[in-house]
């Protein structure tokens, strides 16, 4: 049988936890990852070079590479001198292969070599775009990081300018998967922002591919408060302008309040799981008991290592139904 493509969209750490896990089976992974961050280190590097935002993409580059520990943690190390700016190697490094290729794309491919990445990883755009999003009292907010700060009802997320094209290779890595995985992450500025790239949200739609949603276990405050699962695919589905979306990966366990009181001080609940809903959306709904990690802290994440065995099996099992129904055919 031929080697499963898994696409997977997305940015910040959610995207480069669940490529951490998946690169340990045998499937062609391409990460697209967003590029419109505009805070931290990854904000002075953008504005100073004018180059598409790097940190997203170094932390999927890190999750996927296959060096030694050391090169890893190296790439991943951070100066907290003030004089260096606060920022990880692997941004240096990145701005540094820019500079020598004259391409953000190239740089990232450069590097890729290097490091020995399990996978390939693609940023959504080769330009430097501003976020903006429309809240629900129409008040336009510019840039990023300053939108969760409104803490208000997001409408919705726009790029500037408005004629950016995605990378090329992204369009083509979304034809030929096999499974297209978006999430987890923050929905409206790490997600959605892949998704409102037309020419991307085009060739996400009209591929063959199985598309999965995987929900983030908590609400994030300024961007999703309490959102259900189905509010997070509501947003994405009116971001692309049609449903598309077939299988959600979500939490459906109950956790005692100790949590719910630890994060209800952030102004964060649990995503509630609303199965009616999604069912009615014609989605099918894959969850487990084991989803979900809780720390010493309280803390919740997804366990990587179940989360990549969903989305593995769900390929194996997709691909293999297409498979049977063409030799049946044949």
């Amino acid at each position: 049988m031929r080697r499963l493509k898994i696409c997977l969209i997305g940015g910040g750490t959610g995207l480069s936890v669940m490529a951490r896990g998946l690169k340990h089976y045998p499937v062609e992974i391409t990460a697209i990852v967003t590029v419109a961050d505009d805070g931290g280190s990854t904000g002075k590097i953008r504005d100073v070079m004018d180059i598409p935002a790097p940190g997203d993409v170094r932390n999927v580059l890190a999750a996927l590479s296959d060096v030694e520990p050391m090169l890893e943690k190296l790439f991943q190390y951070r100066f907290n001198d003030e004089t260096l700016g606060g920022h990880p190697v692997g941004n240096l490094m990145l701005a540094a292969m820019t500079d020598v290729t004259s391409d953000f794309g190239h740089a990232v491919k450069e590097l890729s070599k290097i490091l020995n990445v399990k996978g390939t990883v693609i940023p959504s755009t080769n330009t430097s775009p501003i976020l903006n999003a429309i809240m629900e009292d129409g008040e336009i907010v510019v840039g990023e990081s300053l939108i969760p700060l409104k803490d208000k009802k997001i409408e919705s997320v726009f790029l500037t300018p408005s004629n950016i094209k995605p990378m090329k290779e992204a369009v083509e890595a979304l034809l030929e998967s096999d499974l297209i995985v978006m999430g987890p992450g923050s929905l409206y500025t790490s997600i959605i922002p892949n998704l409102v790239l037309d020419e991307l949200a085009e060739a996400i739609v009209k591929s063959d591919a199985k598309k999965l949603y995987v929900s983030n276990i908590m609400t994030q405050r300024g961007e999703t408060n309490d959102y259900t699962v189905a509010d997070h695919i509501e947003a994405i589905h009116k971001h692309v302008g049609q449903p598309f979306i077939q299988f959600v990966i979500a939490n459906d366990t109950k956790f005692d309040n100790k949590i719910h009181d630890n994060y209800a001080r952030n102004n964060s609940t649990f995503v509630h799981c609303d199965n009616d809903r999604i069912r009615k959306m014609g989605i099918e709904l894959i969850t487990d008991n084991e989803l979900v990690d809780i720390n010493l802290d309280g803390i919740v994440r997804h366990n990587n290592e179940i989360l990549a065995d969903m989305i593995y099996e769900l390929a194996l099992s997709e691909i293999s139904t297409i498979e049977f129904n063409q030799k049946e055919g044949e």
